[in-house]
């Protein structure tokens, strides 16, 4: 059988103060001097209190917690932004509860359904790979409770994004390889369903049209980018055709290192015969043999503004009611996959 849980008044009762000096301790209020924290302090530890913080929460309406969705959890680049958002939410006092859609719409519908019965205080969301109905959120916005979308976001919902320039930086990769001589360029990329694959699509194809290069939609492979995808997409596709791309713009760096080493193993020279350009600037982009060109995607920063809006805004120093969009800076980081002499 468990022992009662001990509470402030024991605890009261135990040192011969009152329940509202042994709260105030425990929460080092400066009104309490050192001695009696310090007594309040090795009681609390000897009897194995617990603060009652779900008590507290039901008082104040917060649980300062924060909700975060993104489709997976085993990406460098979602490893970052949690990264940035835990380091800055943890300084303000809020815990983060963190769950991951597998790409599924029906997996993030549930796991919205978790945030909103767990009471966060604010939701932050990159949406799935296969989401069209956005009613889950729909809670969420009835109650008030602020939502940010980053990296993958919506039109549909009057919220505030935060994001780089897609199609600037699909522009910038796709110009890179037509300036090395490139003038067959494969872009292998995701869903164009997702704005991120859609702006970076947009961005390629704005820059062949810049250098007088057709769109050839034989070129162009959408897909859910994992490794069997990109292993289908190029050794029973692209290494039977007759005439091979001499440019390789895929959206994401663990695919185009996978990519690279199909290539390289089907006795392909990289980037003589083929170059190639990633996108997020992972670890595994500057290990490759060659290291592979990229978009740098600053995720730790990308983390740490989302945070510092929804922590301004919870504790009344911002206003999510007016929508915006932040935009990030990205930058090609060149190295030896795209590099040719020309």
């Amino acid at each position: 059988m468990q022992d009662k849980e001990i509470t402030i008044y024991d605890l009261a009762k135990r040192l011969d103060i009152s329940a509202t000096t042994v709260s105030r301790g425990l929460q080092d209020h400066p009104a309490i001097n050192k001695k009696t924290k310090k007594r309040i302090f090795d009681l609390a530890a000897e009897l194995g209190y617990r603060s009652n913080k779900f008590a507290s929460n039901l008082r104040t309406q917060k649980t300062n917690t924060i909700g975060v969705i993104v489709p997976r959890l085993n990406s460098l680049f979602m490893s970052s932004v949690i990264s940035g958002i835990e380091k800055i939410v943890n300084n303000a006092g809020y815990n983060l509860i963190i769950s991951q859609s597998f790409e599924q719409e029906k997996k993030e519908k549930a796991n919205t359904t978790t945030m909103f019965n767990s009471r966060v205080d604010g939701l932050i969301v990159s949406l799935a790979l296969d989401t069209e109905d956005l009613s889950h959120f729909d809670t969420f916005i009835k109650k008030n409770i602020p939502i940010i979308f980053f990296d993958r976001v919506t039109e549909d919902i009057e919220s505030t994004k935060v994001l780089i320039d897609n199609f600037k930086a699909g522009y910038k990769a796709t110009e890179h390889l037509i300036e090395q001589g490139c003038k067959k360029i494969l872009h292998l990329t995701g869903s164009t369903a997702r704005n991120v694959y859609k702006d970076r699509f947009e961005g390629y194809k704005k820059a062949l049209s810049d250098h007088h290069l057709p769109f050839d939609p034989e070129l162009f492979i959408s897909n859910d980018l994992s490794e069997q995808a990109v292993q289908d997409a190029l050794v029973n596709d692209v290494l039977k055709r007759d005439k091979l791309p001499d440019g390789l713009f895929i959206t994401n760096d663990s695919s185009a290192a996978f990519a690279l080493t199909i290539l390289k193993e089907a006795g392909l020279s990289i980037p003589e015969d083929i170059a190639i350009v990633g996108f997020n600037n992972d670890l595994i982009s500057r290990v490759t043999q060659p290291a592979i060109t990229t978009i740098n995607y600053p995720g730790n920063e990308m983390g740490e503004n989302i945070a510092r809006i929804l922590i301004n805004h919870l504790d009344g120093e911002g206003d999510l009611s007016f929508t915006s969009t932040v935009i990030l800076n990205t930058e090609l980081m060149v190295r030896g996959s795209s590099l040719r002499q020309v």
